[in-house]
């Protein structure tokens, strides 16, 4: 990945608990990393900017209203994702890797999910999805299920409703599921789901807990 951020400089990452942050379409990683302050504070948070240009934004690949998508543009995608990790985990030698992603960040955490699943302590979808692939589908139900955090408010519009239907029969399927709504958040954050989220990854991720002073 060619533009990343950080939420600590290189000489304080190694052996911490990873959390792997995904932007959603049309944006970039400033939107992931605006939320560094609010996650636990044992983690190293990091957000990649996706590798598609989109009209002076980015994507993780190509999307319609229906979230239909060209299913090799996900795998290059989720490859880029996996080569760039493998080589950040072998120089810092984190004790975890979790994942979250917001919108269709939500798509490429759980494809990353569904592809090495033995890779991952945790998963937050935030206003997102799943996608629904007869390949990635063909391997499942996932026999390792990891705890995973989805949150959304059931009057956004972005998501089609379908893909709302398709996610929550997969995650169900496939994952140690916690579910919230917030009403009235539409395609957004908001403060109450971000301290559910980090209260949710110090639960399940170990070493991401440390007291603020």
């Amino acid at each position: 990945m060619e533009t990343v951020a950080w939420s600590h400089p290189e000489n304080e990452r190694a052996g911490r608990p990873l959390l792997l942050m995904l932007h959603g379409y049309g944006s970039d990683e400033s939107r992931m990393s605006a939320l560094f302050k609010g996650m636990p504070g044992g983690f190293v948070c990091v957000a990649p900017r996706a590798p598609m240009e989109i009209s002076g934004d980015w994507g993780w690949f190509l999307l319609d209203y229906f979230l239909a998508n060209d299913f090799a543009d996900v795998v290059a995608a989720a490859t880029k994702v996996f080569s760039w990790l493998d080589t950040t985990m072998a120089k810092h030698q984190f004790s975890s890797i979790s994942v979250l992603g917001f919108s269709q960040g939500m798509a490429m955490a759980t494809t990353l999910i569904r592809l090495r699943p033995e890779l991952f302590t945790a998963g937050v979808g935030l206003s997102g999805f799943a996608l629904q692939n007869d390949l990635l589908g063909a391997m499942e139900p996932l026999e390792r299920k990891i705890p995973f955090y989805w949150a959304r408010d059931t009057a956004d519009l972005v998501i089609h409703p379908d893909a709302i239907e398709f996610t929550a029969e997969w995650l169900a399927a496939n994952t140690e599921l916690q579910e919230a709504r917030y009403e009235g958040m539409g395609h957004n954050f908001c403060p109450a789901e971000l301290s559910d989220v980090a209260s949710f990854l110090t639960a399940n991720v170990p070493g991401s807990f440390v007291a603020r002073g």
